[in-house]
């Protein structure tokens, strides 16, 4: 799985205080209130409810603009004049999945309902429920972004197994944080809107009161492995999911929430989980983390990677990048992130690869330098060299090799739409040597 720091536009959900949420509750959206409920009062002459799953409808958003939404799932709710009302779980048609929540129907705008709601059928397939719509897009091999190595049957599953959120806050340390995904706890947190996590060890429970309880017994000040790097305030750790296995599992379901990718990792023996943290004196307090593979053929330097939202847009995930690629040059081997890359991700390697090779060739002014010259120098995997230089046209093809070619004024152009490249890694400050399986 991977993916890292949000754009701004879709990542309004993750404030100290909890923010956003759910726009406004009670559909107060402006207006004359006598117009409003006149309207709505024709409305529900005219609109069958309760609203069928695949209804789409303009709903206020939290901006307290209306947004077209296509209804995903529906529950009944208790009120107080003891009727069965229903809220509804919608998906904003113009923004990421990470949006998507539970509405009451005072905030859905029922003059724009459209009625073709599809019709539901079996997929023999599976066994599950679907519209025809869903079912003809997935037949032409419709696949979603980031799941490109799920099959049709696979990605159905996919689909109707993390379509509804299962929780929708956590509370870590000082911070509430809205959740962006599904993630497949276990049963009993099943009825649990809000989960309570120990920053330090990652148990979970489902009231405050357990989590102060834990807090004065867990004697934790830091992720419970080695510390390798040290840097003024930042620190990281590195911890063995054989050795700390109910950490990296914790660790796997607290990433899910934030991460939409079908990998959860329950055998994490296999895996090291590389963590991310501020230290003050109270401790050290989980920023972000990734995770690599033991022993990987495909030469993967990282598996996931993830940095929390109340800490994002920070350089966060582009120091995490750095310090996978400066594990690798201290290994001797050249990496590559675990595919498939998220679009987010994908964006970030790019700018990753972007300013690395550009400023190794802006000091290379006779250009007398090969890809694989270039790979050996930063332990970036000869395909990602190539890819990435193709891609800025910094390489041509001339008698059957590949030639680099760009001049000052090209490369700074490059180096400038690649951004900063965030918090730089002290190599000096690196204390770490390659993992080897005990016998």
């Amino acid at each position: 799985m991977g993916s890292i720091e949000a754009p701004k536009a879709e990542n309004g959900i993750a404030h100290q205080n909890g923010g956003g949420g759910g726009g406004n509750r009670n559909g107060d959206g402006g207006g004359d209130p006598a117009t409003r409920k006149g309207k709505s009062a024709a409305s529900l002459e005219s609109v069958r409810l309760p609203l069928e799953v695949g209804t789409r409808v303009m709903c206020r958003w939290r901006d307290q603009k209306l947004h077209p939404v296509k209804v995903i799932e529906r529950r009944k709710v208790s009120s107080s004049s003891g009727d069965g009302e229903y809220e509804y779980y919608v998906h904003y048609t113009e923004f990421n999945r990470r949006l998507d929540e539970w509405v009451k129907l005072e905030q859905l705008d029922l003059d724009s309902v459209e009625n073709d709601v599809d019709e539901k059928v079996d997929d023999k397939a599976t066994g599950l429920k679907m519209t025809r719509n869903q079912k003809r897009k997935i037949d032409e091999a419709h696949v979603e972004q980031g799941h490109e190595e799920l099959d049709p049957t696979s990605l159905r599953e996919h689909e109707e197994f993390t379509k509804v959120k299962n929780i929708a806050k956590i509370e870590l340390g000082r911070y509430e944080i809205d959740t962006w995904y599904f993630s497949p706890f276990p049963p009993e947190y099943n009825d649990c809107l809000k989960l309570y996590f120990c920053e330090f060890c990652l148990n979970f429970m489902k009231r405050k009161e357990q989590l102060q309880r834990h807090m004065r017994k867990c004697d934790l000040k830091h992720p419970p492995g080695d510390e390798i790097y040290r840097n003024g305030t930042l620190s990281m750790f590195e911890v063995d999911g054989k050795k700390n296995k109910v950490y990296g599992q914790n660790l796997c379901y607290l990433a899910k929430l934030f991460l939409d990718h079908k990998t959860l990792y329950y055998d994490v023996d296999l895996f090291l989980f590389y963590i991310l943290c501020e230290c003050d004196d109270r401790g050290c307090h989980m920023v972000g983390y990734f995770s690599k593979e033991k022993h990987s053929e495909e030469s993967y330097n990282l598996a996931c990677i993830l940095t929390l939202p109340p800490y994002q847009r920070k350089g966060y995930g582009k120091f995490l990048i750095a310090f996978s690629y400066e594990l690798s040059k201290k290994e001797g081997k050249v990496g590559t992130p675990e595919r498939p890359l998220s679009d987010l991700g994908l964006l970030s390697y790019r700018g990753y690869w972007t300013r690395v090779l550009v400023e190794i060739l802006k000091k290379k002014h006779n250009n007398n330098i090969s890809i694989k010259d270039l790979s050996d120098m930063t332990a970036i995997k000869t395909d990602d060299v190539l890819n990435t230089l193709q891609s800025l046209d910094l390489i041509q093809y001339r008698k059957g090799v590949h030639a680099i070619c760009a001049d000052a004024k090209v490369l700074d152009r490059h180096l400038k739409a690649a951004g900063r490249g965030g918090l730089e890694v002290d190599v000096s400050k690196l204390i770490w040597t390659p993992y080897k399986e005990q016998s």
